[in-house]
């Protein structure tokens, strides 16, 4: 139970990345009437940023 929690929280800057920074960069281009590059919806353009941004942080330790 110890390592699966440990892994969890190792992951954590991932899941906060796609969950909580991708819906947070949609709602706000929608709020402010940006329209995602290519065609694209806004939940993807949102996902694009949070979840390689979550991901680095995870490799990386840390978020700046």
């Amino acid at each position: 139970m110890q390592s699966a929690v440990k892994q969890l929280f190792h992951w954590m800057p991932f899941l906060f990345g796609i969950g909580f920074i991708a819906p947070l960069v949609a709602q706000t281009m929608q709020s402010w009437g940006i329209a995602a590059p290519f065609g694209m919806s806004p939940i993807a353009f949102g996902l694009l940023i949070g979840a390689p941004w979550g991901f680095v942080t995870v490799l990386r330790g840390r978020w700046l």
